[in-house]
């Protein structure tokens, strides 16, 4: 149970906590997925924790700022780097093989680089809009619920590349006990924060997301890769943050 953990923090953050794990068998990185909203809880909880103490001598646009800065740094940026490369991907290839292809390029191009800036814009715009009594269990929530989708959307779905590449290791052994055990660490969550409906209905559309996005993977690049799981996270969080102001006036 530890060695999964471990390697699921060590992964999604920049933050390492242990010195002594190497080398994780393809079971190991699977299972490592299981802990994925957990891990994002806890990077939730930094991120509301630097929100409470920031805005004690801060204006709150500032605040918000930070808070983006925060995220990307303790994240090392990898989800960002897979929106910016999603879109290059999209707006430039004609096929999957093209679409992956220009994935693969190390740089980024014009439109990748617009995508990634409107998508922190977004960010911040969705940060700034949320109501004050949600603000906590939001910032607490939110990367836990990226991560989730990410081990949804990889649930069952093959790896795009035909040679292999740093996602297929953990899709070989995916399970739905995984998928599941991640699912309920959210939903306990949401309810807790946010009470049972607004939980059921984040749940509700982020499943919708969810099989949205599974479909478009398949159908534009013949599978899922790393980059497209990063650029999933950054699309259900930024939706989140969006929808949730209205979520709360219809309550």
């Amino acid at each position: 149970m530890t060695r999964p953990f471990v390697f699921a923090w060590h992964f999604l953050t920049a933050i390492p906590i242990s010195r002594s794990h190497h080398a994780p068998s393809s079971a190991e990185l699977a299972t490592s997925m299981a802990w994925y909203s957990t891990v994002g809880l806890l990077i939730g909880g930094f991120l509301a924790a630097a929100d409470q103490g920031l805005r004690l001598f801060l204006a709150a646009e500032v605040v918000n700022v930070l808070l983006i800065v925060l995220l990307v740094l303790m994240t090392r940026g990898l989800h960002q780097d897979g929106l910016a490369d999603t879109v290059d991907g999209l707006a430039g290839g004609r096929t999957a093989a093209d679409r992956l292809r220009i994935m693969r390029d190390p740089s980024v191009g014009a439109l990748g680089a617009t995508g990634l800036f409107l998508s922190l814009l977004l960010r911040y715009a969705g940060l700034l809009a949320l109501p004050q009594p949600v603000r906590l269990p939001v910032l607490l929530c939110m990367p836990a619920l990226g991560r989730w989708a990410m081990v949804s959307v990889a649930w069952a779905s093959p790896y795009a590349r035909s040679e292999g590449g740093l996602a297929a290791a953990f899709l070989t052994h995916l399970s739905w006990q995984h998928v599941l055990l991640s699912s309920l660490v959210l939903a306990c969550a949401l309810m807790a924060g946010m009470g049972v409906i607004a939980a059921t209905a984040t749940i509700a559309s982020g499943a919708l997301v969810v099989v949205v996005v599974r479909r478009g993977c398949r159908a534009w690049f013949g599978g899922v890769t790393g980059d497209l799981l990063g650029a999933t996270n950054e699309l259900i969080e930024i939706l989140f943050l969006l929808l949730i102001p209205v979520l709360v006036m219809a309550r």
